[in-house]
């Protein structure tokens, strides 16, 4: 799961095709590569005519937040949202919120008309400004990545060259920083812990690019925690808004009536037929990813260090067996490896947790700590069986 890893299923099983219904998302990636997951449209730099590739089941955590004070950030997240709190108009959130909201263009070398090799701007999302000290932006990792250069728009019309600071695939989230902190404007971080159903939103990004730059956009919370299984955002317990989101908006905040950001618009489903089922990453639970990239440079997630195949839940509800998370591989001398976890093994809970796929596992996984120990239920040769795991490090490249 934490490694990039597919292994066969066994014999029994080799005759049985995906059940995860991963055939309705996508992500635009780098130049060249495919997918076949059509039905759900991620929204952002939408790179020209880039393919998309599959989903991988990476998941990361609801979790407590604590105040964001690192050592190389000066931001904090706001207090919790109280009833006494000012409820602004549309109007006014984007006067505020708007010259926070920058476009992300993503350079990558190109052959030119010439024939030549050059960079060109291969695609395109939006960010925030979360730092005006020290510029930080935040957005998505799918937005920028593969770039050799990387360019940001602000409000007042300069563009500036980015440096990326860390980004990490497996939670979808990058930082950027501009050196020219020049009247920047910085977003209010609200509590993405705190949200209702039905509640009031704003969209706020750039789709389609600089041309319809900080496009406003309102709805409501449509629901809260769900699930999808594509890179990144199969990471989180998602926001659903049917605030329009479009191509270009990834990366960009979902803002509250109190002007608070509280998600980090990332993935759109487009199948024929459905309106306004748009996705956001909850702040609360980008944060800590967030911090360990400016502190670091890097994120750190507690791992098993194994690898799954969600092919066994299509041959476990054919043959009436019970749901969970396959391990097809398993890395040597990791901590599955040390609990005595063996290929072949079907994971069935974390400590009181029921696991019924890969995305579940490592769900649970990531409301732990690097360190942490954790009791494994699981299957094997039809027996039930319990081992305690001592979680092992996996960082983001």
């Amino acid at each position: 799961m934490e490694e990039d890893v597919r292994s066969t299923l066994n014999d029994n099983i080799n005759n049985f095709s995906n059940s995860n219904n991963t055939q309705s998302i996508s992500r635009p990636r780098a130049p060249g590569r495919v997918l076949a997951y059509a039905s759900l449209c991620l929204i952002s730099a939408a790179i020209g005519g880039l393919s998309t590739i599959a989903a991988i089941p990476y998941i990361y955590p609801t979790s407590t937040v604590a105040p964001l004070q690192t050592a190389n950030s000066s931001f904090t997240q706001v207090a919790n949202y109280t009833t006494d709190q000012t409820i602004y108009p549309v109007a006014q959130i984007a006067k505020n919120v708007g010259p926070a909201v920058v476009g992300v263009a993503n350079f990558q070398t190109g052959r030119s008309f010439s024939g030549k090799s050059a960079l060109q701007e291969v695609g395109s999302g939006s960010g925030f400004i979360i730092d005006v000290k020290k510029g930080y932006i935040a957005t998505n990792n799918h937005v920028i990545e593969g770039a050799q250069k990387i360019t940001v728009s602000l409000s007042d019309g300069r563009t500036l060259e980015a440096k990326l600071i860390g980004a990490d695939p497996r939670t979808d989230l990058a930082v950027l920083q501009i050196s020219d902190t020049t009247n920047l404007t910085a977003v209010e971080l609200g509590d993405s812990s705190k949200i209702e159903v039905g509640q009031s939103v704003v969209a706020i990004g750039n789709p389609g690019g600089d041309e319809f730059a900080r496009s406003v956009t309102t709805g409501v919370i449509s629901a809260t925690n769900r699930t999808l299984n594509l890179q990144g955002v199969a990471s989180y317990n998602l926001i659903q808004t049917d605030a329009a989101i479009n191509p270009g908006n990834s990366g960009g905040p979902l803002v509250n009536y109190q002007g608070q950001v509280i998600g980090i618009n990332s993935v759109k489903y487009a199948e024929t037929g459905f309106e306004g089922m748009g996705f956001a990453i909850p702040i609360s639970d980008a944060l800590p990813t967030i911090q360990q990239l400016i502190a670091s440079g890097v994120a750190k997630h507690p791992a098993l260090l194994v690898s799954t195949d969600d092919q066994y839940n299509t041959y476990a509800k054919t043959n009436n067996k019970p749901q969970g998370a396959y391990i097809s591989a398993v890395t040597l001398n990791g901590p599955a490896a040390k609990a005595g976890i063996q290929q072949g093994d079907v994971i069935t809970k974390i400590n009181d947790t029921l696991i019924q796929n890969s995305s579940d596992l490592v769900r649970e996984l990531y409301k732990n700590k690097v360190g942490d120990k954790v009791t494994l239920t699981y299957i094997r040769d039809g027996q039930t069986k319990q081992a305690e795991a001592v979680l092992g490090e996996l960082a983001s490249t």
